[in-house]
């Protein structure tokens, strides 16, 4: 994966949203369920797949091309909600990273999907 540059992609939204006189729309509230549609289309896609499907997807380039759009949906509607809260995504990302390594320390949860209170 390569680096992107948050702060572009969120000023690009921005003025996308300007253009079109479209910030009235996007309210914390607007954007947090467009958020939630966009997941739920992605999961529409792997709905009714076996395990082995959904780790092939690249194999199928019509429904890898879906999943590709549903992620960029749910990706902007992401960055425009961290943009619009003066959200920094990358440090907010990295100290959820500690907390859950913290919460999941290796040696309790390597090999095994049981919710940190159960550890």
């Amino acid at each position: 994966m390569k680096n992107i540059d948050i702060s572009e992609i969120s000023n690009e939204l921005e003025q996308f949203a300007i253009d079109r006189d479209w910030n009235q729309f996007h309210s914390i509230k607007n954007l947090a369920m467009a958020l939630s549609v966009e997941t739920s289309e992605l999961v529409e896609i792997f709905q009714w797949m076996s395990e082995d499907q959904s780790n092939s997807i690249v194999d199928n380039p019509k429904k890898f091309k879906e999943v590709e759009e549903e992620v960029a949906d749910i990706f902007l509607y992401l960055v425009r909600i961290a943009g619009k809260l003066n959200i920094d995504l990358e440090s907010v990302a990295k100290a959820k990273i500690q907390k859950n390594s913290e919460k999941y320390p290796v040696e309790k949860a390597k090999g095994n999907a049981k919710k940190y209170t159960e550890l």
